[in-house]
């Protein structure tokens, strides 16, 4: 069963009413497929999505698209293989070196405060071996950051077009979607 095309994505489900975001379908997807702006899936009901996001989109765990007919789809980042790199016990300056090591390479890293985890690459993990991490091959989901000019909505969020309000809005706590609504108090 079609359900169609998702054109929208809305960063952390953010301004979704909680209820909603949990009572979505939701939808497994690897890093390699989360970084496109177009491709298909298939959710937890069985049914095929398009989705079709403005190119340059990246498509987070946590993030929820909504389908042309309405319909939610809450994204779950898929365990894939990865490799996790630490420090050794109390050299947290060792671990910011090796990010930067990393990060000049441009590839992609996802920083956590006691690791870091990229995709595999066997010459990679030697560097960081001979710079004295310790480096293990492990499955778990990947979140890169985005970088100085990646998609930035994990971080902020703001709504810099017009709306008008011939369709719901189903709000959550948290949310600041301001839409300068004139409420006619005759002031």
């Amino acid at each position: 069963m079609n359900r169609g095309n998702s054109t929208k994505r809305m960063p952390q489900g953010r301004c979704l009413a909680p209820v909603l975001v949990r009572r979505a379908a939701t939808v497994t997807l690897d890093w390699d497929t989360r970084q496109k702006s177009r491709f298909e899936a298939v959710d937890s009901e069985g049914r095929a999505l398009g989705v079709f996001l403005p190119r340059g989109s990246v498509v987070r765990g946590g993030d929820v698209l909504v389908a042309e007919d309405g319909f939610l789809v809450r994204v779950l980042a898929a365990p894939q293989q990865v490799l996790r790199i630490a420090a050794p016990q109390g050299a947290a300056f060792e671990l910011m070196r090796a990010a930067y090591h990393l990060g000049n390479r441009l590839v992609p890293i996802e920083l956590q405060a006691d690791h870091l985890k990229i995709e595999p690459d066997h010459v990679l993990a030697e560097l960081m071996q001979s710079m004295g991490m310790v480096v293990s091959l492990t499955q778990a989901p990947f979140e890169p950051e985005g970088g100085a000019y990646g998609d930035s909505a994990l971080l902020s969020h703001s709504h810099g077009h017009g709306h008008t309000h011939d369709h719901v809005h189903l709000h959550g706590p948290g949310c600041a979607h301001d839409h300068g609504h004139d409420h006619g108090h005759g002031h």
